[in-house]
């Protein structure tokens, strides 16, 4: 059955792989799995037929035959369950922390700087959301430590996890965790993500991946 994913027709970060529709396509990258995508406009996302698939009205959505699936998370872990090559036999080696522990402060950094930076009061909330960031960075990388990856070979785990610091790398933030640092330039260098970051960006290029 074909795989059928949606993501931004015009996305806010101009193609630099932020947008979650790239955590899908690299996953179905990873485990040689093909896929087509249905661009779709800010409009069309609050429409009856994409609140059918996404009821919240955002992307990427995931349909399969009669499968249809929102979030990240849930898709990118169906994609693990079905192929091999992203999930650990261990089960204990199965951890999702990026997306309820380590991103929502990330996001919040986000917001502060381009949403609320003109406020009166962003330069004193500023540092307490980056000391926010830091405090999911610090066990993050203490449970890395000299580790390639945080449990044994790559993962669905390490997919969702260099996603979510990739967020950061403008801030400056990972400059203060060498090891981070490391462990999301080793994500970015694997041919899977280089494929979904290439085919994202030439969504706005108008220029055929070179995968």
């Amino acid at each position: 059955m074909t795989i059928t994913i949606t993501a931004f027709e015009r996305s806010p970060d101009g193609g630099r792989g932020l947008s979650r529709d790239t955590r899908v396509r690299w996953a179905l990258e990873e485990v040689g799995q093909p896929y087509e995508v249905r661009l779709v406009s800010f409009r069309a996302m609050k429409e009856p037929a994409h609140l059918a698939l996404h009821p919240f009205g955002q992307i990427p959505t995931y349909e399969e035959g009669d499968l249809v699936l929102f979030e990240t998370g849930s898709i990118v872990f169906h994609i693990a369950e079905r192929h091999a090559g992203l999930l650990p036999d261990d089960a204990n080696a199965r951890m999702f922390a990026a997306i309820n522990t380590v991103e929502p402060p990330i996001l919040e950094l986000a917001n502060a700087r381009l949403l609320e930076g003109h406020k009166p009061w962003s330069k004193e909330r500023l540092p307490l959301v980056e000391d926010r960031v830091r405090d999911r960075l610090k066990p993050l990388s203490a449970r890395l430590g000299s580790a390639d990856w945080l449990d044994g070979g790559f993962s669905a785990g390490d997919l969702m996890m260099v996603s979510v610091l990739l967020r950061l790398k403008s801030s400056g933030i990972l400059d203060g965790y060498p090891n981070l640092a490391a462990y999301v330039a080793r994500g970015e260098a694997r041919p899977a993500y280089k494929r979904a970051f290439d085919a994202q960006l030439a969504v706005y290029t108008g220029k055929p991946p070179t995968g």
